[in-house]
């Protein structure tokens, strides 16, 4: 398996983004293999997830840095302030690209997905506010991803969940410990 063919699962969120990610990685398998991979959109401050998120899991937490590795059984959590893609098996860091306004760094990152990936893309959309991803899972289906949102009932700010379904290109809208448990079957299947 070449670095471009390992999964990545791209879960975006917002405000109330943390409870998710939280009950998704606590009933996560930790040897997918995958690269499990969080866009969460932060206009000014910085992030902490990467020191919240190691008790939610066994996999190495990781702050994106530029030309960082994609490996898989590791999440990632992108910084604040940069557009994310990747090239050439690595991720690369952009300057925001929307610096005012709802930001759209998942937007911007599944693209480079469905552009720059070979390996099977899962995106994930859980709570937030706007509609951040949601003009992109229309391309990650058309490439042969799986999409996902957070149940909006389970989610504690429901706008992009909501524009996720909108879009008419989400496969699944389960909570968080369902996601989790529908991305091992999808993954497992695979492996089979």
């Amino acid at each position: 398996m070449t670095p471009r063919d390992i999964p990545i699962i791209c879960v975006g969120g917002s405000a109330g983004g943390l409870d998710a990610y939280k009950r998704l990685l606590d009933n996560l398998p930790s040897d997918l293999g995958a690269a499990i991979v969080i866009v969460n959109h932060l206009r000014t401050v910085s992030t902490l997830l990467h020191e919240i998120l190691p008790r939610h899991t066994a996999m190495p937490v990781e702050l994106i840095t530029e030309g960082l590795d994609i490996r898989p059984n590791h999440v990632f959590i992108i910084p604040a302030q940069r557009d994310l893609h990747v090239l050439d098996g690595v991720f690369r860091l952009a300057p925001i690209s929307k610096p005012r306004g709802w930001p759209d760094v998942i937007t911007v990152f599944l693209r480079s997905l469905t552009q720059y990936w070979h390996g099977k893309l899962i995106a994930v959309i859980v709570s937030g506010y706007d509609g951040d991803g949601a003009d992109a899972l229309c391309g990650i289906r058309a490439c042969g991803g799986v999409t996902i949102a957070q149940l909006p009932a389970s989610a504690g700010q429901a706008d992009m969940p909501d524009s996720a379904i909108a879009s008419g290109c989400v496969d699944f809208i389960l909570r968080p410990e369902d996601i989790a448990a529908k991305i091992a079957e999808i993954l497992g299947s695979d492996r089979a």
